[in-house]
């Protein structure tokens, strides 16, 4: 974990989605953050450890969401077009033919918010606030747009993050090197030494209700959680939200692909 100093700042952004806004002052005490996502080899070493299973293993029916990528034009307005309700789970994550062989590394997906906090509950830690979640995304740069600084690119032109490169949900150039989520710790750290904090996976928080959801399918009307980062999937042309200020949301009982968390410990 790395040290967040924590202080005042401006929460939020004027310039983009609706529930962003407004920009308000917010503050945080300081606390220590996991530098990166929780990975498939952490996750791997609770299971072994606890003998826990997920809610998407326990399910007698599909509770998961697998992103499939499309071929041809559809509406933006419908995410079930490139959703797919399937048996996945932290082990299948895309699906029951998938396995994490090569992506020990890799965040750990589909886990719904009751499996992040039994892994936090675990390892003494806590989920994020999302005000805690934001101050750290911002690495000191108070107002700036990316996680980084307001410039999307580096000087020679190369991602930042592991996003969508091209039109959503058709076209993945992979500028980026990556389809699908990335090992932790392939892009630069913000400010304050976090990788991964915006793209790879959303990340879950403790807040409770949120903005709008990020890929429009749940099993049930449960309660929501506030999820901030981005993903793999953001693009400009459909999901401008891997900054620190984007929020979404997910019902705290369903899991997909593009969802992971990392933890805070807060000291006494």
């Amino acid at each position: 974990m790395v040290w967040i100093p924590g202080g005042e700042f401006n929460m939020g952004c004027e310039h983009f989605y609706p529930e962003e806004k407004p920009v308000r002052t917010a503050s945080v005490k300081g606390f220590w953050m996991d530098e990166t996502p929780v990975t498939n080899r952490q996750f791997a070493q609770f299971v072994k450890e606890t003998g826990y299973v997920t809610a998407a293993e326990a399910a007698e029916v599909p509770t998961t969401a697998v992103f499939r990528k499309l071929r041809g034009e559809v509406s933006l307005d419908d995410p079930r077009a490139w959703w797919s309700l399937e048996k996945a789970s932290w082990r299948h994550p895309r699906g029951i033919k998938s396995d994490i062989t090569r992506l020990a590394l890799h965040p750990v997906v589909q886990i719904t918010y009751e499996d992040a906090l039994a892994f936090c509950a675990w390892s003494n830690t806590q989920l994020p606030t999302e005000e805690e979640w934001e101050f750290a995304a911002r690495g000191g740069l108070d107002g700036a747009i990316f996680a980084w600084g307001n410039r999307e690119r580096d000087a020679k032109n190369r991602p930042l993050a592991n996003t969508w490169q091209g039109h959503f949900p058709t076209l993945n150039s992979r500028e980026d090197g990556y389809e699908y989520t990335s090992p932790v710790k392939a892009f630069p750290a913000n400010g304050y030494g976090l990788f991964d904090i915006v793209g790879n996976v959303w990340e879950l928080t403790s807040t409770i209700e949120g903005g709008a959801g990020c890929c429009g399918l749940s099993n049930s009307t449960e309660t929501k959680v506030v999820l901030k980062g981005g993903s793999h999937l953001c693009a400009p042309n459909y999901c401008f939200r891997y900054r620190p200020a984007a929020r979404s949301s997910q019902t705290i009982d369903f899991a997909t692909s593009h969802i992971g968390f990392r933890r805070i410990f807060r000291p006494k």
